[in-house]
């Protein structure tokens, strides 16, 4: 599975905004999903996962109340939903594929797609 995210951008605090991520294949076959990101001089944080159905997901704490994952493998999607941002959700934002099925453990992932960048300002 290839995986290439979109949907970043400049934004203020306490907006929202909608990443996607594009998957050549079928993601019903791709198996677990999930969304990472890298702020800079940091390292990558596992932000949400979700399982091959879609009906199970996971977030960090960060992420947790704020962030939506969600998948549509009619469309070959998985899309990460974030409200209320903060400035320190500032990031380039991954999507990944699960080496082994499970979307709750950031050591499952690998693939990584091309990110995308978010700013919030504040």
């Amino acid at each position: 599975v290839q995986l290439q995210a979109s949907g970043g951008g400049l934004v203020q605090a306490g907006d929202s905004l909608r990443l996607s991520c594009a998957a050549s294949g079928r993601t019903s076959s791709a198996g677990a999903l999930g969304w990472f990101r890298q702020a800079p001089g940091q390292e990558r944080e596992f932000v949400a996962g979700i399982n091959h159905s879609g009906v199970r997901t996971y977030y960090s704490d960060s992420a947790k109340g704020r962030f939506t994952i969600s998948r549509d493998n009619t469309k070959n999607t998985v899309t990460l939903q974030m409200n209320s941002l903060k400035p320190e959700d500032t990031a380039v934002y991954y999507c990944a594929h699960s080496r082994d099925g499970r979307w709750y453990s950031a050591s499952s992932f690998g693939s990584w797609g091309q990110g995308t960048l978010v700013t919030v300002s504040s």
